[in-house]
């Protein structure tokens, strides 16, 4: 009986193997987007462009977020729902921060004339953070859930699974970020 129990604990959880699965393939759209990239500028009509300072400060919110999540899953294993609460609540503020500064700084690109249609360098941009953002809203509405679920009474399941899935997907949300910044910082 004991020796079953190791081995159930050594199986990895199928919610945790499919997020795994997921984040593979959000790895290799965001690797073949940044290789196109890579081809692409090389062409003539590549345009250079400097990143918008919201940039900057979104990375900063990512990361604070990332600490907050660590934070909230540690409060949810110790069972202080109220800091829980608390710390979601930052991570879901820190969220949304982030896509608003997102989208401050390309509001700012745009009235720069950094459009879709300017350049296709342009449009890399776009599509390239456009799409990650639509990933970090997917991280956003995933710990808004947690959190209206952490107030329902109905429930007094302390799973740590949900927890772990939230804070996995949103550390590779932030990561892939600073590697976005990053990349597009050196290869111009």
């Amino acid at each position: 009986m004991a020796e079953a129990l190791i081995k159930e604990k050594k199986k990895i959880h199928p919610h945790k193997f499919t997020l795994w699965v997921g984040i593979g393939s959000i790895v290799m759209m965001f690797a073949g987007l940044t290789s196109a990239y890579i081809v692409k500028r090389n062409q003539a009509n590549w345009v250079s462009f400097e990143l918008p300072q919201e940039f900057w400060f979104s990375t900063c919110v990512m990361v604070l977020s990332s600490i907050s999540v660590i934070m909230a899953l540690r409060k949810f294993k110790e069972r202080k729902m109220k800091q829980y609460r608390m710390l979601m609540t930052t991570s879901l503020s820190l969220g949304v921060l982030f896509i608003l500064l997102q989208y401050v700084g390309f509001f700012h690109l745009w009235n720069a004339g950094i459009t879709l249609q300017a350049s296709v360098s342009y449009s890399f941009l776009y599509v390239i953070v456009g799409l990650h953002a639509v990933h970090v809203l997917g991280g956003v509405l995933a710990i808004a859930f947690m959190l209206l679920r952490s107030f329902s009474d109905r429930t007094k399941h302390y799973s740590t699974v949900p927890v772990e899935l939230v804070n996995t997907y949103w550390h590779f949300v932030d990561l892939l970020w600073i590697y976005l910044l990053v990349f597009l910082i050196m290869i111009k």
